[in-house]
């Protein structure tokens, strides 16, 4: 699954044994401004056997920064809720062992805002 790409939900679910439980915009993850940045978007993922899951990302840490005037976007996240309740926060580039049942969810960071709000 790439972030460029956008993979569609059945090419994904056909590919590998994992079903998407939601991919939805992440409201609000976009910078104020007079031209206010896009907002990211969340994946949430399901495995459905044990694998090992990765990602490389950016933009977790240190968030799209505004200019001009216009606030900075919200940075990104990466995490596994496992089935016991447990959650295992990843950094922009990581792996973890998953099981069946466990979850990964993917908070892609928004666009910074351009301008002075207005």
């Amino acid at each position: 699954m790439t972030n460029s790409r956008l993979t569609d939900a059945e090419i994904l679910e056909t590919r590998l044994p994992v079903r998407l439980d939601r991919f939805a915009i992440r409201g609000g993850s976009g910078g104020d401004g007079a031209h206010r940045g896009g907002d990211g978007v969340i994946r949430e993922v399901t495995f459905l056997e044990p694998m090992r899951a990765n990602i490389l990302a950016n933009r977790r840490r240190v968030p799209p920064r505004g200019i001009m005037g216009g606030a900075d976007a919200q940075a990104g996240r990466n995490w596994v809720e496992r089935t016991d309740g447990s959650v295992e926060t990843l950094a922009a580039c990581g792996s973890a062992d998953v099981e069946a049942g466990d979850r990964f969810v993917i908070e892609t960071p928004g666009g910074a805002g351009f301008g002075v709000p207005g």
